[in-house]
């Protein structure tokens, strides 16, 4: 028999989440997909580290909302798998001789060819790649986008019923987005290089209109200022194409384990980046996940030889407090997992819902915690309908 999961902790924020009046733009367009009205998925887009890479927390949050809203989609993917065992929700990912670079971390300035996914594929031709779509076929638009330029490839989508070709050669060198809109939904297509050479950034599959989906884009290991160092013309290009309705920023378990950071300069860069989504990405909502519980050993303060590194808590004050000053929503994660030594607690319970390690959920903690954001999420949302 399965256990009762945890009742969500004492959070900060009324109902786990702060400043819900700056989600208006969001819960507009849920209510016009709601009404029948939006003519096109809303698309949340979570940009962040291993716990967003595991796409069990935003797998979560994807089929609450896609239980009330409808399918929209998976959304966007990295262009193929980021390491042994990768295994996003919706999506199985089969490859034939297709591999994937990941972004370097800690990059000390902008790391040229890789975007918001933190990786690309170098696709030669006759290479595959084959998604197969989970639960009832809804995807419909397929976009990829990739450096172009003379004597680029292509590759070629092909599903069941067809065959087209999306041509990355161009006169310059540079990025650009293609979109193949297919014949009716699909469950299953292939990618394959053709021609030359194409590196490929990312690949989106969405429905033609309505519903939600939900993209979860992380990099294991990565910290706020591996985000900063994206390729600017890469990332301007993808939020272009991908025109989120939310954006979420999902870091700070790394940031915080950092013992060189200070609360300086990590407000520095926190603020420096919602300005730049914000220049990249006009009128998107923004939201923050503060930084969660988690656990090192040979520190004090939880028992067992373990205790939450001191730059943890610091993150998530200046997360708050930026959120705060700048009009960003702000989810107190720590809070409703549990508070101090939650990661302890959780990871002991006789079903646990935290890994040995201490920093990450197993598949039913997140599931929890990520059916838990989904909830809060609408429950503002149901507030903003009642006094609208």
């Amino acid at each position: 028999m399965a256990l009762s999961p945890p009742s969500p902790g004492h959070s900060l924020c009324p109902g786990g989440l702060c400043d819900t009046g700056t989600l208006a733009g969001l819960f507009e367009a849920l209510a016009a997909v709601e009404a029948g009205e939006q003519t096109r998925p809303v698309h949340i887009l979570q940009l962040g580290d291993s716990h967003t890479a595991g796409d069990r927390i935003t797998g979560a949050v994807r089929a609450a909302l896609q239980a009330r809203f409808g399918r929209g989609g998976p959304g966007v993917l990295p262009p193929g798998p980021l390491y042994s065992g990768y295994r996003p929700l919706q999506v199985e990912m089969t490859v034939e001789g297709w591999s994937v670079q990941t972004a370097p971390l800690s990059a000390s300035g902008a790391v040229s060819g890789f975007g918001l996914t933190g990786a690309r594929a170098v696709v030669a031709p006759g290479r595959s790649l084959t998604l197969r779509l989970e639960g009832p076929a809804q995807s419909r638009t397929m976009g990829l986008c990739a450096d172009v330029g003379p004597g680029v490839g292509a590759v070629s989508v092909r599903t069941s019923e067809s065959v087209q070709i999306a041509d990355f050669a161009a006169p310059e060198p540079g990025v650009a987005c293609r979109e193949v809109v297919l014949s009716q939904p699909v469950d299953e297509v292939t990618l394959t290089g053709e021609q030359g050479v194409t590196t490929l950034h990312d690949i989106r599959l969405t429905a033609v209109s309505g519903g939600v989906a939900v993209s979860g884009l992380g990099v294991v290991g990565a910290t706020l200022n591996d985000l900063a160092q994206r390729d600017p013309a890469l990332t301007a290009l993808q939020l272009a194409a991908w025109r989120p309705d939310l954006i979420i920023l999902a870091f700070g378990t790394n940031d915080g384990f950092d013992a060189q950071l200070t609360a300086q300069g990590y407000e520095v860069l926190l603020r420096g980046q919602i300005a730049r989504l914000r220049a990249l990405s006009p009128g998107t909502a923004l939201m923050i996940l503060g930084a969660p519980d988690a656990l090192k050993s040979g520190l004090n303060g939880c028992g067992a030889g373990r205790g939450a590194p001191p730059g943890l808590a610091m993150v998530r004050d200046v997360q708050r407090r930026v959120a705060a000053d700048t009009g960003v929503a702000f989810w107190d994660w720590h809070g409703r997992m549990g508070g101090d030594c939650a990661a302890e607690r959780l990871a002991t319970l006789s079903e646990p819902m935290m890994r040995p390690d201490r920093v990450h959920f197993t598949a039913t903690g997140a599931d929890w915690i990520g059916g838990m954001l989904a909830d809060d999420l609408m429950t503002a949302f149901d507030a903003w309908k009642g006094a609208r």
